[in-house]
Parts: C-alpha cells; structure tokens; sequence
C-alpha cells in the first residue's frame, strides 16, 4: 500500500489512524473557527492526527433552496484562517477542474463528492495539482471499480490518493456498509478512509433533504477500524439540531468524544494483536 504525507503525519499502513473531522458546511466565520479549535481540543488527548474538513459549497443539495456555503472565494479565506490559527491540515469538496486548481492553492487535500468520483476532467484536475486527493466512492460504484478511478489519477503522475466508503444505495431512500469494501479497496493499493456520517444518510428521505440515523454512526465506525481502516471521516457540530446542512447526521461534541474512546481501545486492540 503507498501512503502519503500530510504536514507532519502519514497517511497509509501502519501509520496512525488519521481523523477528519469538520462540520458539513462552512457556516460562516465565526462557526468554522469555534468548530476547528473545539475539535483540536477534543482529539488532543488521542494518537490520532486531525484533518479539518468544510466545503464551501455543497453543489448537490436535495433541494435548490438548501443552503450551499459562503462559495469558494470566501470560503477558501475561511479554510486557510482555520490551517494558520490551529495550525491545522484542512480538506474541502471540489465540483470542477477549475475550482481544483484554486482549492489547490489553499488547501491540503482535495476531495472529490462520492456523486461527482467518475467525472474524468475533474479527477484529472485533481490529480494534476501534485496534492493529496480523498476520492469518495460512488453510492453507485463497486469497490473493486474504483480502480479505474485511481488509473485516471496515476495517469497524471499523482499517486497521493486515499480512498472513501460512505455507503452503497440499498433500494431507495437507504444506504447499506460492506466492511468488505475496505480491503478490498486497499486491495487497489491505497489508504482507505470511512464516512460514518454519510454512510447513515437516508437520501432524500425528507422531500427537500435527505434525513439520517445518527445513533448508528458509531456501530459503523467502530466497524470501520476494527476491518483497518487508515482514516475516518465524521461530520461535527456543535448544535446539530441547528445546523444548516445534514442536521441529522452530524455529531455533537459529547457523542464525538465518546466514540473516539472507545475507537481509541479498539485501535489498540488491533495494534497488539498485530505485534503478536
């Protein structure tokens, strides 16, 4: 498996279980802040390196009414006070290959949306910028498929790929986890990173937005890394009942700092069976 570096950690086998935490939206300024320097708080007591993430723009809300973010202008200003403030990775969604090319000038990696991961001029734009890309696996796509998502990314020279499971669609308006789909991504010879939050989605459940089960996102995490997992994704916030995107999925401070205790035994756990 090829790793990558991020500041000062890595990303791949036998490396720390990386976290990226955030909330789905870029609020506003004042939020984004608040939200980055609680969450460096809470995972400061782990072994586990912190990526903030936040889109800027959320291009594929349910409903043309829903908020998207502040945009990418105002929205990249927003991520690079968040990297020099908390001194803090940040990772944020990109919808074009030219919004790829801007992104790549303030953020530490891309990520491509599960619904936009076989649209070729933008993996190749990702790709082309030299930074590390998470690529979200389609709801649609099978996990051994996203090979020919990670030869497009090669194609370009860039081999700082890490790959996400959040969920396959399971008839309508529902999503189901294979764990399978962890190795047999990392099969493909990269990290891999699960999305507890999205992966509990209910796509469109409530008419003009999608609705969510939180109370399972930890069952499904804790899942997660006991199949290896190198990285896990979880949407925060610090009012979820108020938050402006994916209120139904986003994870309170509380409930957060829960499940990384318990993830912290588990990924001990594996670490000393591994040593054995």
């Amino acid at each position: 498996m090829l790793s990558f570096q991020v500041r000062d950690f890595t990303i791949g086998k036998n490396q720390p279980l990386a976290l990226l935490l955030g909330p789905c939206v870029i609020e506003d300024e004042k939020h984004t802040l608040y939200m980055a320097a609680e969450l460096k708080k809470i995972t400061s007591r782990f072994p586990f390196p912190l990526i903030f993430k936040a889109s800027y723009d959320k291009a594929n809300r349910s409903s043309g009414r829903s908020f998207r973010g502040p945009g990418i202008k105002k929205g990249l200003s927003i991520l690079q006070k968040v990297q020099k403030e908390f001194d803090l990775p940040v990772i944020t969604d990109i919808h074009s290959p030219d919004e790829a090319k801007a992104a790549a000038e303030y953020v530490d990696i891309l990520q491509i949306p599960a619904f936009l991961c076989r649209q070729t001029d933008l993996i190749l734009a990702a790709a082309a910028t030299q930074k590390p890309v998470n690529i979200k696996k389609g709801q649609f796509v099978a996990p051994w498929d996203m090979k020919n998502v990670v030869e497009k990314m090669e194609s370009q020279g860039n081999r700082k790929i890490l790959l996400t499971d959040r969920g396959t669609t399971f008839g309508y308006n529902n999503l189901v986890s294979d764990m399978r789909a962890i190795p047999i991504m990392q099969d493909l010879g990269y990290p891999v990173c699960f999305d507890a939050s999205h992966s509990v989605q209910l796509p469109g459940s409530l008419g003009g937005a999608s609705g969510g089960e939180r109370k399972y996102i930890p069952t499904l995490a804790k899942a997660a890394v006991a199949a290896g997992c190198n990285a896990l994704f979880i949407e925060c916030h610090s009012d979820p009942a108020n938050a402006k995107s994916d209120a139904t999925t986003v994870v309170p401070f509380d409930m957060l700092t829960n499940l990384l205790e318990e993830i912290e035994r588990i990924y001990f756990a594996l670490q000393q069976a591994h040593a054995r």
